[in-house]
C-alpha cells in the first residue's frame, strides 16, 4: 500500500482564499520553505522505496500541491474529486494526467474531497462525510470501486477531511482521534475488529494523522512525537518531517500525495 504516489509541486502554493480553518490570507507561506518541505517529503518517499509520479501545478491553482483531493484510485479506475468552487480549476489537470496514464476516469456527481475523504484499508473504504463530501458519494464509491464503505462523520470544519482524523497504518491497524468523529462513527470503527491507536486531540490538531504508511515505513509530521514513539514501538520505521508551511494551507504529508496503487478488488474464486 502507498508505494506509488502522485505528487505536484509548491511553485504556486499560496493562500488566495479561506476554505478551511487553517487558512488565513494574511498569513502567507514562505515559498522557498514550502518548496523545501515538499522536496523533503518526496525524498522520504523515495528513500522508503516508493515510486513517485509528478503532475506540474498550474499558476491559477494555489492548492494543487495537495494532490490527495484530486481523486481516489483503485486498480485502473479513478473517481475524481468534486472540490469547493475555489479549487475546481485543478480537476481538469488531474483528469488529463490520469486519462493519459490509462485510468478509467469517472466524474463525481456530488461534492467529494477525493482521497482526503476516502481512505483505503484493504477491501474497506473509510469514507468521510459531514464537511466537504456529500454522503451520496458513498454509494457511488461502493459501486464504481467495489469497496465495502465504512461511513465516518467528522464533527467540525477543523476536520474538514477524514485524513486529518484517521490514518491507515496497515490493513489491520488504524490510528484515529476519537474527538474528531461523532459517536456512531467511533462505534463503527471499533466494530471493524482492527487494532486501533488513539491519538490525542493536541497531536491530531498538529496534523499527526495526516501521514502515509506503507506498512513498514511511516512518513509523518515532526509535530507529533507521542504518535511517532507509539509507531516505533510497534516496529515501524518513522520519518518525521517539517510541515510548518504546508499547514498554513491546511495540509500535511498525506494531503500532498494521491495513492495510485490501491489494488483492484479480488475476483470470487
Amino acid at each position: 500500500m502507498n508505494t506509488e504516489l502522485l505528487v505536484s509541486d509548491a511553485a504556486h502554493f499560496r493562500i488566495d482564499y479561506e476554505i478551511n480553518p487553517y487558512m488565513h490570507t494574511e498569513v502567507q507561506p514562505d515559498p522557498a520553505a514550502a518548496a523545501a518541505e515538499l522536496d523533503e517529503i518526496v525524498a522520504a518517499h523515495r528513500l522508503s522505496g516508493r515510486r513517485v509520479e509528478y503532475v506540474p501545478s498550474a499558476p491559477q491553482c494555489p492548492d494543487m500541491v495537495f494532490t490527495a483531493n484530486a481523486a481516489v484510485v483503485r486498480g485502473n479506475r479513478a473517481v475524481l474529486g468534486y472540490p469547493p468552487p475555489e479549487r475546481k480549476a485543478e480537476i481538469p489537470y488531474f483528469h488529463e494526467w490520469l486519462t493519459r496514464r490509462g485510468f478509467d476516469v469517472l466524474d463525481a456527481p456530488f461534492p467529494f474531497s477525493g482521497q482526503g475523504d476516502a481512505l483505503a484499508c484493504g477491501d474497506l473504504l473509510l469514507a468521510g462525510y459531514g464537511q466537504r463530501t456529500d454522503r451520496g458519494m458513498h454509494a457511488v464509491l461502493a459501486k464504481e470501486l467495489r469497496y465495502e464503505v465504512v461511513p465516518l462523520r467528522t464533527v467540525s470544519p477543523r476536520w474538514y477531511d477524514l485524513d486529518l482524523a484517521v490514518a491507515v497504518i496497515d490493513t489491520g491497524t488504524l490510528a484515529y482521534c476519537p474527538q474528531a468523529l461523532d459517536l456512531p462513527s467511533c462505534g463503527r470503527l471499533q466494530r471493524l475488529g482492527l487494532d486501533l491507536i488513539e491519538v490525542g486531540l493536541d497531536e491530531a490538531a498538529q496534523f499527526a494523522l495526516n501521514l502515509i504508511s506503507d506498512g513498514t515505513t511511516v512518513t509523518m509530521t515532526r509535530h507529533a512525537p507521542r504518535l511517532a514513539a507509539v509507531l516505533r514501538g510497534r516496529g515501524l520505521r518513522v520519518l518525521e518531517l517539517d510541515t510548518t508551511e504546508l499547514a498554513k494551507g491546511g495540509g500535511g504529508v498525506r494531503c500532498t500525495a494521491l495513492t495510485l496503487d490501491n489494488p483492484s478488488p479480488r475476483e470470487p474464486s
